[in-house]
């Protein structure tokens, strides 16, 4: 248990499938939670208002922006952060596409991007272009990478 903030009640977490016990404030960014409180630091902070991408997590499998989520808000909800996205099989399949690929320039957004397609590829294991055009939107890649993205999803997708 981390109790950086004692004035405040306890949050029971299920973060990558494990229980975590935290107290902090209800409206603090889950971002800040994982990275200051618990020390997952893969999940990046880009701009803070969800439009990047760097922050996604899933969320009950759903890919979602932690830097605008409130971590009162994911209290009995599973989260997975890019420290065990490789253990679903989308996340593995995901994972091995990007490195055969060579995917990765920076580095910076890949947890945010590999996080999103593991989610994309986990309820939709066949996407068209514009399935993966859709779910990708916001992860934002200063290095422009796109198009070895769209080929590691598709990669990923036919290892299935």
């Amino acid at each position: 248990m981390v109790e950086l903030y004692p004035e405040t009640d306890m949050a029971s977490l299920n973060i990558n499938g494990e229980t975590r016990n935290v107290s902090v404030p209800d409206d603090m960014p889950l971002l800040w939670v994982l990275r200051d409180v618990i020390g997952l630091t893969g999940t990046k902070f880009g701009c803070g208002i969800a439009q990047c991408g760097a922050c996604t997590v899933q969320v009950d499998g759903v890919a979602t922006r932690s830097c605008v989520l409130p971590v009162g808000a994911v209290q009995g909800r599973k989260v997975t952060t890019i420290e065990a996205v490789g253990a679903t099989p989308a996340g593995r399949k995901v994972q091995n596409a990007w490195a055969m690929l060579d995917v990765v320039q920076c580095g910076y957004c890949q947890s945010g991007q590999v996080v999103a397609a593991a989610a994309l590829l986990a309820s939709n294991p066949n996407p068209s272009d514009e399935d993966i055009d859709a779910a990708m939107a916001g992860n934002i890649c200063r290095c422009g990478t796109y198009v070895r993205i769209r080929a590691a999803i598709k990669q990923a997708a036919n290892e299935g």
